[in-house]
Formats: C-alpha cells, sequence, structure tokens
C-alpha cells in the first residue's frame, strides 16, 4: 500500500460526542443504529472532561460508553452535560462519524420517524472500485453521521 511505517502503539480508543439529552442520544445510538451500551455512569467533579472540553465546573456530567460489536469494544463514547445551554455546532462541520449499517433502510425510517436532518443519497465509489450508498444525517446535538453500505465488489480487472 506504500511505505510502513513503524509501529508507534497508535490505537483509536474512540470518539466522544457530547450531548445535551443522553436517553435522547441513547434512543439514536442504540435503538435505530444498533451500538450496545456497555456502561453509563456519572462524572467524577475532577473528570479530565472538563477542562479538555472547557465545561464549566458547575455542569454535571453523565457518560455512556457503547460497543459497535464484540470486534469494536467501546468504540464510541457519549458525555451529556446537564445545566448548561450547548451552542450549535459551528459550520462548517469539522468532524463525522462514519459508519458501515448493513440495515440502512431500516435506520432511514427510523432517522425520518426521529425527525432527524437526513442529507439525499449519494452514489458511493471506494477508491478500490466497489460500490454502495452513504447518506448524512445531524444527530439531535448537532453531529454529522455519515453511513454508507457496500453493495457491489469491486469489478475483476480481467
Amino acid at each position: 500500500m506504500g511505505d510502513s511505517q513503524p509501529d508507534t502503539g497508535l490505537r483509536l480508543q474512540r470518539p466522544n460526542l457530547v450531548v445535551a439529552d443522553l436517553e435522547r442520544s441513547l434512543r439514536l445510538y442504540r435503538d435505530i443504529l444498533g451500538f450496545r451500551v456497555d456502561f453509563i455512569k456519572d462524572s467524577e467533579e475532577d473528570s479530565y472532561s472538563y477542562p479538555v472540553f472547557e465545561i464549566p465546573s458547575h455542569a454535571p456530567l453523565r457518560f455512556a460508553v457503547l460497543s459497535a460489536n464484540d470486534d469494536q469494544p467501546r468504540s464510541l463514547a457519549l458525555t451529556e452535560i446537564r445545566g448548561i445551554d450547548l451552542p450549535a455546532p459551528a459550520l462548517p462541520r469539522r468532524n463525522a462519524l462514519v459508519l458501515n449499517i448493513e440495515t440502512i433502510d431500516e435506520v432511514l425510517a427510523a432517522l425520518a420517524a426521529e425527525g432527524l436532518h437526513v442529507y439525499p443519497e449519494e452514489r458511493l465509489e471506494t477508491q478500490d472500485g466497489r460500490i454502495g450508498r452513504e447518506i448524512g444525517f445531524v444527530d439531535h446535538d448537532g453531529h454529522l453521521v455519515v453511513m454508507y453500505r457496500i453493495d457491489q465488489a469491486a469489478a475483476d480487472p480481467a
């Protein structure tokens, strides 16, 4: 694929999304998208989240850690901030969760029922020639999520 890089021990642990209402977010990420909740807990008053997310110290925090599946344990965290209004994320959007979703049509129906903004579907063609679908949506807290599904393997170069 390219030049080999030395093993630096790099490992992506998980993205962490700040949310206003954990139960509402779990309705999306657990019930619709299919993440499994590993645990939910209140944060300690001296949580590292306060300084790095620049959260006012009086705002209580609660977080959930979720797994995409058994091969991707603890792959997403949701941190609920209570007692303050969260501002809308800045535009243009600066990050996105990208999820491979096999049940994309069922998820789209559930997103519509939730009243979430869904972007028009696009044809996806990967760099290696596979064909599929990609659809973005914005969750209740303004986080961009891009779903995709590969429907066709790459053509065999004969």
